[in-house]
């Protein structure tokens, strides 16, 4: 199996980043196998989205709906509402594994991979690239 770990800067504001061109540069050489993503982060999620269409404001909106930043929740530490980002990962999880053939992601037309992160206390990710061939 082979791993990287790629730097991404969230920033201070809720966000829905795209790192499908990283993904595309790591698994171009690798051939036939599976591409898994991985955010180590109990803060952060991984979506297969459409994204630049306004799904990705939809998605912010609908995380806003479900997971409101007040102060109902109990791990409270950090902005308000922060105790939902450490809900989030159970509706969005931390990873997403993809098919890829001869070097290339098999995404639908319209996806993307991103990195959902509602935490912005904390502007700085990892994300662990991992390739296991056939």
């Amino acid at each position: 199996m082979r791993s990287q770990v790629i730097e991404v800067t969230t920033g201070s504001k809720e966000r829905v980043y795209d790192i499908t061109s990283e993904c595309e540069a790591f698994a171009r050489t690798q051939g036939d196998g599976l591409l898994h993503v991985f955010v180590p982060h109990a803060t952060a999620g991984v979506a297969i989205i459409e994204l630049g269409a306004g799904s990705d404001d939809d998605l912010l909106a609908a995380l806003g709906d479900l997971l409101p930043a007040d102060d109902r929740w109990r791990h409270a530490h950090g902005s308000r509402g922060h105790g939902r980002s450490h809900v989030m990962p159970g509706l969005i999880p931390p990873y997403a594994t993809i098919p890829v053939i001869s070097g290339k992601l098999a995404l639908g037309t319209w996806q993307s991979i991103a990195i959902v992160d509602l935490n912005v206390d904390n502007r700085e990710r990892q994300v662990r690239l991992s390739f296991l061939s056939d």
